[in-house]
């Protein structure tokens, strides 16, 4: 193999640990140490901008900010080790860069737009709503990585790097919310809690559901709860510096594409 994109990942605001860390960690451990067996020469590893979040508004930030103390979930903990994993090894020799898309979706997404057309009736906006987000259309998630690895390619210096992928244009997040419900047909999400009470009926369900070890996945948890609440942008200056990087597709087209989708 020329290049390894590892892609795979457990998603998701709840689950069983162990799960999150075989696949998370002990599985890009094992794509690192298959591509170093196999001379691979580019690994290019999908993260998160998850894996830095510490439950207040982070605006703007570049990939300077650190990693927090405590995380309020699964995904993003064992995101954050997967990518230390890679960083590790890059600085043995393996030529390889981390990409940190957030919150990919279009046409053919099985994970974010179904959530939200799923639980369309029972939506609640938490907080004020103004909190702004990124996200990253999928068609621009897919060059950042062809990208990464041609720019890999030619400059290897860069190996060991991390970069925030995104559209560059954030957006207040419940406006993106109901786009896309319109985008499905449906109705725009008209009700609202508190981020404390959120956090706190987040916190509670956690409880109960540990405790009780019922199936399914709470409605709200704490990460859920902060994670909607919250401003998550992020400067992409050194993905468009160093790797090239622009996001073709605006969020109006890709929000066309996605209605065009949704109604084959």
């Amino acid at each position: 193999m020329d290049i390894v994109f590892h892609t795979a990942a457990k998603a998701g605001i709840w689950g069983d640990p162990s799960e999150f860390y075989d696949i998370n960690v002990k599985g890009t451990r094992h794509v690192v140490a298959s591509c170093i067996e196999q001379k691979v020469p580019i690994l290019i590893h999908t993260s998160s901008p998850s894996v830095v979040f510490q439950g207040k508004d982070m605006k703007g930030v570049d990939e300077s900010v650190p990693y927090p103390e405590h995380y309020y979930a699964d995904y993003p903990a064992t995101k954050a080790q997967a990518e230390k994993i890679v960083t590790n090894a890059a600085r043995h020799g393996l030529h390889a860069l981390i990409l940190r898309p957030h919150l990919i979706w279009g046409p053919g997404d099985n994970h974010l737009v179904p959530r939200i057309i799923q639980q369309a009736k029972s939506l609640r906006q938490i907080g004020s709503g103004r909190n702004r987000v990124d996200s990253t259309y999928i068609d621009n998630a897919v060059d950042a990585h062809l990208l990464a690895a041609s720019r890999l390619s030619a400059s290897p210096q860069l190996s060991g790097n991390c970069y925030f992928i995104s559209q560059g244009e954030p957006l207040p997040l419940w406006k993106m919310v109901n786009d896309i419900l319109n985008a499905a047909g449906l109705p725009p999400v008209r009700k609202q809690i508190a981020r404390k009470t959120a956090f706190f009926l987040g916190s509670l369900l956690e409880i109960l559901y540990k405790t009780l070890q019922l199936p399914g996945e709470p409605r709200m948890t704490r990460f859920l709860a902060l994670e909607l609440s919250t401003d998550h942008w992020f400067d992409i200056s050194a993905a468009r510096n160093d790797l090239g990087y622009s996001p073709h597709v605006s969020v109006q087209e890709g929000l066309d594409r996605l209605a065009k989708w949704l109604t084959c």
